[in-house]
């Protein structure tokens, strides 16, 4: 029999275990499971860790500042447009054409004298009303029947030769010219090369906006980090007061936000 055991001690229920095998096995259980504590433990406290540190930098990426930069120029008018009304009045309607046509001529020939080329003035047809024919006209009608008007206009680059011809106007009067003054026919100063002056005022509003962030991310103890978003803002032209609408003011804001470290 004991031979027969020890062919088939894996299958001989006559064989006993070694003594001390129970021994070493109630030791490993509580090592493996401070090991397997311990594991455990250093995995939650480097997932805390983890979490900690995104919420951190979540907020950090939160941390901005939204500052605005001006820009603005004063530049001259490039481009002048100047409608000279005149206007008639009388009782031959023929009569009164013939009159706003001689005026409006009489004006070219003004406007040649001074300088200016026939390709920049424009004659607009004459407008004439006939009083008798308005449905709710006063019936206690003046004088004259017929009253007409006719434009002629300026439209022209030189703009200091318009504003020293617009002096000249009185001339015209002495000659009996009577000139309008309807809405609209005030002289246009305008500035179209807005594309000339675009990049150096962007540049110059974006280096004031980060003069701006850096100041207050210095005055709060942070770093000026890099910009989150930016705008560009509108340009606008206006006159710079209302007695030199020649010289024009251009403005633009550029709202910008940047990242605070």
């Amino acid at each position: 029999m004991p031979a027969l055991c020890a062919a088939v001690r894996y299958h001989c229920p006559m064989q006993a275990s070694p003594p001390d095998a129970p021994a070493r096995n109630a030791t490993r259980l509580p090592l493996a499971a401070a090991i397997l504590g311990v594991l455990l433990g250093l995995a939650l406290a480097v997932g805390a860790w983890q979490m900690a540190r995104s919420v951190r930098d979540f907020r950090l990426l939160e941390r901005s500042v939204e500052v605005k930069g001006l820009s603005e120029r004063e530049v001259p008018a490039d481009l002048a447009i100047w409608p000279i009304a005149h206007s008639a009045a009388g009782n031959d309607v023929a009569a009164l054409y013939r009159n706003l046509d001689r005026t409006s001529q009489r004006i070219v020939e003004f406007l040649a004298g001074a300088g200016f080329s026939r390709e920049q003035l424009g004659v607009s047809p004459p407008h004439v009303v006939d009083k008798q024919a308005r449905e709710w006209g006063d019936p206690q009608r003046g004088e004259f029947r017929y009253t007409g008007r006719a434009t002629v206009t300026v439209y022209t680059p030189d703009v200091e030769r318009v504003r020293a011809t617009m002096s000249r106007l009185v001339e015209l009067g002495a000659e009996g010219i009577v000139l309008g003054s309807e809405q609209g026919a005030e002289p246009q100063f305008l500035f179209t090369r807005l594309n000339d002056v675009k990049p150096s005022m962007l540049e110059e509003a974006t280096r004031n906006a980060r003069a701006a962030a850096t100041k207050f991310a210095e005055d709060s103890g942070s770093r000026l980090g890099d910009i989150r978003r930016a705008s560009q803002g509108q340009f606008s032209i206006a006159d710079r007061d209302a007695s030199t609408p020649h010289i024009k003011k251009v403005r633009v804001v550029s709202t910008i936000d940047y990242y605070l470290d």
